[in-house]
């Protein structure tokens, strides 16, 4: 038997900041990383299309949570205690300088997630963890007042177990067999599914600013959209896929939704039309778009308006002019399934959040058991907060390790 203070289950980011953090505060410590793969931070590796978004340029804990449709109560404690600004500092103290987008997200100067990988095996290695790869566990149980874990290959015993496994299945099992509740696992953050004739040969458009609501809910948001060869993505929907995670799951991601591409309700959008019916009399109306909508898809709705490519501005009725409006302000997508977003998989589900002290991470239900990042039931929606809940959370458990 392998004998360990504390064993951390899982090396992706939350394990490894956990293991760092725990070893800087007492080197005298026996940690190991047990890691189920060959290799450890793969999720790093792929993160922010291999620039790893480390975190968001967002200080205000109270703003910071309205990212987070599962965790939002839950985290605010947590980031009173260490949140963006401490992330960035505990990266430019290991030589990891970051910067901000314009979008808020935050990636390494140097626009690589190597930079985090090495950062995070140089820590350990200096501060003495032991990471082990090719170690599934297989059972988890408390002896005395430690545990121990078999993984394929050997037994370790230790005092203190974190598990930073992220969404896999395997390990909330085993959890559920120590009477942890675990929220059924659902997909968070995908894109939408959709054939249309008014999207279908305009991929690539981007429009700056859309309201978008999901028919028949109250989920709604707003920002930027994407039309993609598959349908639509970027903010706009990604957030309504994160808040309606469990909702749209029970439709089996089919649903109707509302896109208003403009930004003004249907009369007001009556009153621009009629101004430019008076200004614009002689030009065509398909030739020449408005409200800031990129041409192609001023057009694709222009026809789908059922208006002539010939038809001049002074020409249209008040049925036309209703009909354009409609397009512009509540058009109805069919969407019909959903598409993973890049290669980040989040997973809406986990570990109750209930049966956790968020104070230490420690398990309510079993003395010396943590937990770390994504195997709770939080995520985020897309922008560096899903890592920096990975930072909060693991900072704060190495500290009461």
């Amino acid at each position: 038997m392998i004998q360990k203070d504390i064993i951390i289950v899982g090396g992706g980011a939350a394990g490894f900041f956990t293991a760092i953090n725990a070893a800087e505060k007492n080197p005298q410590l026996k940690i190991a990383i047990l890691e189920r793969g060959k290799d450890v931070l793969t999720k790093v590796k792929i993160s922010g299309g291999g620039r790893c978004n480390v975190t968001h340029a967002e200080f205000i804990p109270q703003e910071l949570v309205l990212n987070y449709p599962r965790g939002e109560k839950e985290l605010l404690g947590p980031f009173h205690t260490f949140m963006t600004g401490d992330t960035i500092e505990w990266f430019e103290k290991r030589g990891v300088a970051l910067k901000i987008e314009d979008d808020g997200r935050m990636f390494p100067v140097s626009d690589s997630s190597q930079t985090i990988i090495d950062c995070f095996l140089n820590e350990a290695q200096k501060h003495g963890v032991e990471v082990l790869t090719n170690q599934p566990v297989t059972s988890l149980k408390p002896v005395g007042k430690g545990w121990e874990i078999q993984t394929k290959h050997e037994l370790f015993s230790c005092e203190k177990v974190v598990l930073a496994t992220g969404s896999n299945p395997k390990m909330w099992k085993v959890l559920e067999q120590l009477g942890h509740a675990v929220a059924a696992p659902v997909p968070s953050l995908f894109t939408f599914n959709i054939k249309d004739n008014r999207i279908k040969n305009i991929p690539g458009v981007v429009v700056k600013h859309v309201d978008v609501k999901v028919l028949t809910t109250t989920l709604e948001s707003s920002g930027p959209l994407l039309i993609t060869h598959w349908g639509m993505s970027a903010p706009s929907i990604l957030k309504l896929s994160a808040y309606g995670a469990l909702e749209l799951a029970k439709m089996n991601y089919k649903f109707d939704i509302e896109v208003n591409f403009i930004g003004l309700s249907f009369l007001d959008a009556i009153v621009s039309l009629k101004m430019f019916k008076q200004e614009l009399n002689k030009k065509t109306v398909y030739k020449f778009p408005q409200f800031d909508l990129p041409k192609r898809l001023w057009r694709e709705l222009v026809l789908a308006a059922n208006l002539a490519e010939t038809m001049r501005w002074a020409d249209l009725n008040k049925q036309q002019l209703e009909a354009l409006a409609k397009q512009l302000t509540e058009a109805v997508f069919l969407v019909d399934g959903k598409s993973t977003f890049k290669e980040e998989f989040v997973t809406a589900g986990g570990v109750d959040l209930k049966e956790i002290d968020f104070k230490t991470y420690e398990s309510k239900k079993h003395s010396n058991l943590y937990f770390s990042g994504e195997i709770l039931n939080i995520d985020a929606v897309t922008g560096g907060f899903n890592f920096q809940n990975a930072w909060t959370g693991a900072y704060i458990l190495a500290q009461n390790l």
